[in-house]
Order: C-alpha cells, then sequence, then structure tokens
C-alpha cells in the first residue's frame, strides 16, 4: 500500500490543475500517467498576451495568425509576452490539445502540447502497429530538468487493469457537463458551455 493518498500524489506532482494536464509543469523526476479520450486532437496555434497588471492569457488560432491576426485578437488589454531575452514576441507555436484521463486525479482534463519532442512521440507511437488504437492504451509522461534543459519521455503501457469503468464514467460525465474542446478557440470553457 502507497504511503501516499492519489490526493497527496497529486498535489506534490504538479502539472495537474485547472482541468489541465500540462506538461511544463510536472515537477523534474516525476511522470504522469493518462489515457487519451479522443484519437483526434484540436490543432492550433498559440501565443500569450500580457495585460499591464502582468496577467497573461493565452490566444488561439485555427490557422497560422498574421502579426495583424494577433494584435486585433489581443485588442487594448494585452501585447504579446516576450521572449526570454526580451528582444522581441514570443514566437507563435503550434500545439495540440485532447481530452485525457489522468490516473492521478481520476479525473478528466486537457492534455495540451506545443512541445515538439512529445508531439512528434505521439504521433510515432500512433503509426506503430501495436498502437493503432491509442484509446486502447495508457500513457506515462515523464519530465527531467528544467527551463531549456529540460527532456520529456513518453511511453504506451498497458491499459491500468480495472480502470475502464471509471475512465468510461468520467468521460461520459464530463460530456454530459457540456465538455466541448473547440471551445479553446474561442477562451470559453472546454469544461461546459457559459
Amino acid at each position: 500500500m502507497p504511503f501516499l493518498s492519489q490526493k497527496a500524489v497529486s498535489a506534490v506532482a504538479g502539472g495537474t490543475g485547472g482541468g489541465y494536464l500540462n506538461p511544463s509543469k510536472i515537477q523534474s523526476g516525476s511522470s504522469v500517467r493518462f489515457a487519451l479520450l479522443s484519437d483526434q486532437p484540436l490543432e492550433f496555434y498559440e501565443c500569450w498576451g500580457e495585460a499591464e497588471d502582468g496577467s497573461v492569457k493565452p490566444f488561439r488560432f485555427a490557422e497560422d495568425p498574421s502579426a495583424d491576426d494577433i494584435s486585433t485578437e489581443m485588442g487594448d488589454d494585452y501585447t504579446r509576452r516576450q521572449n526570454r531575452d526580451g528582444t522581441a514576441p514570443e514566437p507563435v507555436k503550434f500545439a495540440i490539445a485532447a481530452p485525457v484521463y489522468n490516473f492521478d486525479t481520476s479525473a478528466v482534463q486537457i492534455m495540451q502540447l506545443s512541445q515538439k519532442s512529445i508531439i512528434r512521440e505521439l504521433d510515432g507511437i500512433s503509426q506503430m502497429e501495436d498502437y493503432a488504437n491509442l484509446l486502447e492504451h495508457d500513457f506515462v509522461l515523464g519530465k527531467e530538468g528544467n527551463g531549456l534543459n529540460t527532456e520529456y519521455s513518453l511511453r504506451p503501457v498497458p491499459r491500468k487493469k480495472g480502470s475502464d469503468k471509471a475512465i468510461d464514467g468520467a468521460w461520459a460525465e464530463a460530456k454530459d457537463g457540456g465538455f466541448e474542446i473547440g471551445r479553446l478557440l474561442t477562451g470559453e470553457n472546454p469544461f461546459k458551455a457559459e
């Protein structure tokens, strides 16, 4: 029997707050086990805006946006976040998002990936004959290092025994509650209609 409860494990693991599984928030040396709930990720482009008070907000676009598209979407309330050197705006990044069942939280979350290495690894796994149906397997996403020295690992693992009922139930509950991942593109809550 583990020393820590599932709640405690989730609290110290990081990367799982607010309905999102964020790889960059996983603590170095940790990993998260999840099951994909859709084999069709939402594909988009993302950049970040900063308000005068220092708060930040993601801006997402279905197509690669022009500087004018970004400026129009941000309006007067936000400006593009600067790169690490403070010499230019951060680049727009391609990203994908998919609903997942996070075993640490026993809940449906959105996993958003802008890390090219993880996206490539997931796509590579999807093209292997043994993993043709990604929804039948679990995945373990690991992280080592921080900042510019971060390395991620992604490996498929067999479905956790006895977990199908919990996964199916959580996914049905999320969909019944109004889950729609496409609302990410409009800045709305993907877990419920507003």
